[in-house]
């Protein structure tokens, strides 16, 4: 069998990173940026205000107070987005709207709530010190600053620092189009009446569920039966719309394997044990003309998902361009003895407690068969146990995946 961390590496080895293309900003939410992003000017561009009030020299009110207030002439109003040429003299106010240019010769802003709210006129009750609620030109960026660099993920943040600095399109690597599909002729599409011995497809929306919750478009393709020449038909549809295929089911040693009997011929997919419980039966390699790369994944619903996590997503993020770096992890207490075959890596289904703040636990949930997919959605977290552990006490202190 082949250790957990080889099986990732040579998938990271295959994976590439897509090409970048230009996209408008509407359609760049998720995706890696792959240029540097500066600002063609400083933001905010010019003086302008940060509440509603009235733009003043400070020395003008420096002596308002609530029992003496200052009463000043209001010689102008100026709106946001109003683009005259307005100035204050010594003695006068403008009323001014936020975000509105601060007119020349002032130097501070009182607000509104400071005031009486006149219009011809205005009593200020408290002084404003120089620049009060003023937001100076370039205090957030100067012309030519670099705002976001080469290799950042647009969130909706992102998006709008690059639409701050006038950016309508973008150069970015795009989210990788994930085809799933699942294979075996007991599957059945919710929702459908069962027969004997079959059972409701579950694999296909988990991952494809999955493939969406890490930042990729996940596309369920549904079900194939237990036929090789049905499953290469299926395939060769999907590639065209596909930049990385998922299937589950059909890769095991026994008969009726359609994944691994229409796949292993082509000689460049393998199919290998990896010394992993649950999900030891894994095969990955790359198909058609553009070498697409193919995560054959176990049938077990909780193989399938737990294998998504160590091998799919971090060649996602490769593809991505970001660093193909495994789920973080945290160090618990256990609540439970643990028992873990000899050589194999185990992921055990878990409840991770107090990981923000305070010392973390984690107990085990029942049910930790690879087949048992209400104790994995009952799980938020997987314990690991290392190939050399077999046995840990209560108590003891493990490598925890939050999920």
């Amino acid at each position: 069998m082949r250790s957990v961390d080889e099986h990732l590496a040579d998938i990271l080895a295959t994976v590439r990173t897509l090409a970048p293309l230009e996209l408008e900003l509407e359609r760049a939410l998720g995706t890696t940026l792959a240029e540097d992003i500066t600002s063609p000017v400083p933001l905010p561009p010019f003086d302008n205000s940060a509440m509603d009030g009235y733009a003043v020299r400070a020395a003008d009110v420096e002596t308002a107070t609530e029992q003496d207030p200052v009463v000043l002439p209001v010689v102008d109003d100026v709106a946001a987005g109003d683009g005259a040429m307005y100035a204050v003299g010594p003695g006068m106010v403008a009323r001014i709207m936020t975000g509105a240019p601060v007119p020349a010769g002032a130097d501070a802003v009182v607000p509104v709530e400071w005031t009486d709210g006149g219009t011809a006129s205005v009593t200020i009750r408290r002084p404003a010190p120089l620049g009060n609620a003023i937001r100076r030109s370039g205090e957030d960026v100067q012309a030519g600053d670099l705002v976001l660099p080469s290799g950042t993920m647009i969130g909706a943040a992102q998006l709008g620092i690059v639409a701050g600095v006038g950016r309508r399109r973008v150069l970015v690597r795009p989210r990788p189009r994930v085809v799933v599909l699942s294979t075996g002729a007991e599957l059945v599409e919710p929702g459908l009446q069962l027969g004997a011995g079959q059972i409701w497809d579950s694999n296909s929306y988990t991952l494809t569920a999955a493939v969406r919750e890490s930042g990729s478009d996940g596309y369920r393709a549904g079900v194939v039966a237990d036929d090789a020449g049905q499953f290469l038909d299926q395939l060769d549809a999907q590639l065209l719309r596909a930049d990385a295929v998922i299937t589950s089911g059909g890769v095991s040693m026994g008969a009726y394997e359609p994944v691994k009997e229409a796949l292993a011929p082509l000689g460049t997919v393998r199919f290998e044990r990896v010394a992993m419980q649950p999900g030891m039966p894994q095969g990955f390699g790359v198909v058609g003309e553009d070498q697409v790369p193919i995560f054959a994944l176990p049938g077990n619903p909780v193989s399938s998902y737990i294998s998504f996590l160590l091998f799919v997503r971090p060649a996602l993020r490769k593809m991505r361009g970001l660093p193909p770096e495994p789920g973080p992890t945290v160090t618990a207490t256990t609540t439970a003895p643990i028992r873990s075959p000899q050589g194999k890596r185990s992921y055990l289904r878990a409840v991770l407690s107090g990981a923000v703040g305070g010392a973390a636990t984690v107990t085990p949930v029942r049910g930790q068969g690879s087949h048992q997919l209400a104790a994995l959605a009952s799980a938020n977290a997987l314990v690991i146990v290392r190939e050399h552990v077999t046995e840990l006490p209560e108590g003891a202190i493990v490598e925890v995946i939050p999920l």
